[in-house]
């Protein structure tokens, strides 16, 4: 599983709108939400993907796409198991 996985759908906004250079403020705003919680969301992704400050989120989610970081990933598609011909 990618750290990615682990996170919210508001752990990584918040994560894609830092690599956008936007203060909790201008985030805790764009929510509607107070920046305490954004610095809530921040803690938990950076336990969750392995960085310890901004700047390595904003590396973090650059290395991965970037904005096409918000979208959801494509994950494979399994075919049921067929049973063996006896």
């Amino acid at each position: 599983m990618m750290p990615r996985d682990r996170l919210t759908p508001k752990e990584i906004q918040v994560a894609t709108l830092v690599w956008e250079g936007m203060t909790n403020r201008e985030i805790g705003k764009l929510m509607s939400t107070t920046e305490q919680v954004i610095k809530n969301h921040l803690r938990s992704t950076f336990d969750k993907v392995g960085v310890w400050s901004r700047l390595e989120l904003a590396m973090y989610v650059a290395s991965h796409g970037g904005k096409n970081w918000l979208e959801e990933p494509e994950r494979p598609v399994f075919a049921p198991a067929r049973a063996a011909a006896s």
